[in-house]
Parts: structure tokens; C-alpha cells; sequence
């Protein structure tokens, strides 16, 4: 194939180039930044779509955020692929930080901000091992004569899932807001001096265009 790596890469490479691109996220983030403001739409549209892809980041649906950010921007008439880069947000640097303001509001507003510090002691990752361990045993029950049991997949959404869910509503939102705020007037910035530049272009051509026409050299 043309495009395939003349070195494959070890699975311990893929994980390490997955938490830190080989180009950086600096340069990452100024790739998307630069395709949002490019992106041919109303200022306002690209707005609610950045509101929707940062929106479903705070959620715990992992694996479906595209679609949920391409759901809720149609949804909200926003630009679909301004909410696709947005989704961006979340990454191996933030998701610690989302997951943690997700499940911290999602506590206290449950009621529950007092077993927060236990629930971080006995391990959240240690409860999503449960969970998929829960769901990988339990389908194989289905085929053969072992009993299912739920009690960790339950604790997993109770204590987990739930609560990250709640949180993320209130967080997202309140992240999605500012950087609306915050990302409108930069888009309308950039088209307007995008729009300048282009008819400072096209007036050019137009001038060397009827100086040609006359027969004189156009001026440089």
C-alpha cells in the first residue's frame, strides 16, 4: 500500500504516540484551530457547533462522542465538523481533569460528596476492570451453565458511571458556554480579515486587469 508505515509500530509505541503525538499537541491544537476558523459557515454556527463537541466530551459515552457531537450540532442547527474537532477538548492531557469536575459536581449533587475521597481510595480504574470483566463473563454465561452476576457492573454505574453522567450535564454545559463566548468573536474576526484580504486580492486582479486592457504596465 502507498500510505503504510515501512516500520510497523509496537503496540507500546501506538500507546505512547496516542498520549503524545509524535508532532506535539501544540501543533495539534493549531491544526484544528486553523480548520474551525476555515471551516465555509455562519460565525454562529461554528460557535454552537464548538458548543456541542466540547458539550459530550464531559460525558461518559467514550467511543461515541463523534456521533453524540455530530447528534446534538444537528440538533442545534451548529456546524457538524466544527463539532467534531471540538471533541478534541478531550484528550490524554484533559480527560483526567474532565473526569475528575464530572464526577466531583456529579457526587455533590447526588449527594454523595462526602464518599468521593473513598471512591478515589479503593480506585476508579479498579471498578471499570470490574465492570468489563462483569460484561465479558456474563456473555459467556448466555452460552454455557455459569450463573451471571451483575454486583460489579452495578457498582460500576452507581458509583461511576452515574454520577459521571449527572456531573458531566452540568460541566459540560458550563465549558460548552465558554467556549462559545469565547470562540465567536474569534471566528467572526478571522472570516471578517479573511473577507478583507480577499477583496483586496480580487480588487488587484481587477486593476491589473484594466491596465492590461489599456495596454499600460501594470504598477507593482
Amino acid at each position: 500500500m502507498v500510505f503504510k508505515r515501512r516500520e510497523k509500530l509496537s503496540n507500546l509505541r501506538k500507546v505512547l504516540e496516542f498520549l503524545w503525538p509524535k508532532s506535539g499537541y501544540a501543533r495539534a491544537f493549531n491544526y484544528v484551530k486553523l480548520r474551525v476558523h476555515r471551516i465555509p459557515d455562519q460565525p454562529h454556527r461554528i460557535a454552537r457547533g464548538i458548543f456541542a463537541g466540547v458539550f459530550v466530551t464531559f460525558s461518559p459515552f467514550f467511543g461515541l462522542h463523534f456521533f453524540l457531537a455530530a447528534g446534538l450540532a444537528k440538533v442545534m442547527r451548529g456546524n457538524i465538523i466544527a463539532s467534531l474537532f471540538a471533541t478534541f477538548v478531550g484528550n490524554p492531557l484533559t480527560f483526567f481533569f474532565i473526569a475528575t469536575a464530572s464526577l466531583q459536581t456529579g457526587n455533590l449533587l447526588l449527594g454523595r460528596i462526602g464518599n468521593f475521597g473513598d471512591e478515589m481510595d479503593r480506585g476508579i480504574g479498579g471498578k471499570f476492570v470490574d465492570a468489563w470483566q462483569d460484561l465479558k463473563d456474563n456473555t459467556i454465561a448466555l452460552f454455557t451453565d455459569r450463573d451471571a452476576d451483575w454486583a460489579n457492573l452495578y457498582i460500576f454505574y452507581d458509583e461511576v458511571f452515574f454520577p459521571y453522567m449527572v456531573g458531566g450535564l452540568v460541566t459540560g454545559a458550563i465549558a460548552g458556554v465558554v467556549f462559545y463566548y469565547l470562540s465567536l468573536p474569534v471566528i467572526q474576526a478571522y472570516q471578517n480579515r479573511r473577507k478583507g484580504r480577499l477583496k483586496e486580492k480580487l480588487l488587484a486582479l481587477k486593476e491589473k486587469a484594466a491596465a492590461k486592457a489599456d495596454g499600460k504596465t501594470p504598477q507593482d
